[in-house]
């Protein structure tokens, strides 16, 4: 009876090494699973989250998705001194009124912004010498397509009645219109990256007034938004790192991403540019 046992262990030896490399694979896999936990929760704590959004994202789940999506896109590193000045002040926190659709909410939001200055800032329609330029708006609407421009300006119709929006995209529209547009007070614009950036080009679009961008985060049925879609995506980044980050930075513009923030926060990295 001994000897049969004996020849079973020499058959089949206790795998204590196999079950020591299970054992040290199972709690790798824990730490990187916890580690991706810790960096979604820094976009998902707060706010309501249906599915793979949070509806009514607050000031920080906005800032630390804009620095995700900043580095991730570019492949760069904020420093220290980059990241202590981007803080929760920068950007607008939204109505945390968890018990409607964040969507139709922007002109309320806008208004909320600027405090009680809002009328004379964005219904008014006069210049003022050396203070009140012609072209530079107060507010910046940026959307990944003319349709959604369109249709955010819709729900800031009753601040441009007296002065009227300028639509700063190229779809039905000449540049050349948009240029004479712009030799007017302008309080509110609204457009595409590309067609923003070429403006600030030609320097018929100011920037001494700006004091808000709101960044659409509409998301088309392919899934496709500001962010994901390729050639927008980067043509955004370009305006951004050209003329709004040192604004930032300085403190003399706000942000705020106007709709849900997916919960995954990782963004495309660009394709290396060939010279």
């Amino acid at each position: 009876m001994a000897a049969a046992t004996n020849k079973r262990l020499k058959k089949h030896p206790p795998k204590t090494k196999t079950i020591g490399k299970k054992i040290k694979k199972s709690r790798k896999n824990e730490t990187q699973n916890s580690v991706e936990k810790k960096s979604e929760d820094e976009i998902t704590v707060g706010g309501r989250t249906d599915g793979d959004v949070v509806q009514w994202p607050t000031a920080s789940q906005q800032l630390s998705f804009f620095i995700n999506q900043f580095q991730s896109a570019n492949s760069v590193q904020l420093s220290s001194l980059e990241l202590e000045s981007l803080n929760g002040t920068c950007i607008v926190e939204l109505s945390q009124d968890t018990s409607q659709n964040i969507s139709g909410k922007l002109e309320e939001l806008v208004k909320v912004s600027f405090g009680s200055s809002w009328k004379e800032v964005l219904c008014g329609k006069h210049l003022q010498e050396g203070k009140i330029q012609p072209g530079s708006p107060a507010v910046l609407v940026i959307s990944s397509s003319a349709l959604r421009s369109l249709e955010l300006l819709r729900e800031l119709r009753s601040l441009t009645k007296e002065c009227h929006a300028a639509k700063l995209f190229s779809k039905h529209m000449k540049i050349e219109e948009q240029v004479s547009v712009l030799t007017n007070r302008v309080n509110i614009a609204s457009g595409t990256p590309s067609r923003i950036k070429k403006l600030i080009n030609m320097e018929a679009l100011g920037m001494s007034r700006l004091a808000l961008i709101v960044l659409d985060m509409y998301t088309d049925v392919k899934g496709y938004s500001l962010f994901t879609l390729p050639q927008i995506r980067d043509e955004f980044w370009d305006l951004y790192k050209s003329y709004l980050h040192k604004k930032l930075l300085e403190g003399d513009l706000r942000l705020c991403l106007y709709g849900p923030l997916p919960t995954n926060s990782k963004a495309k990295k660009r394709k290396p540019v060939m010279t």
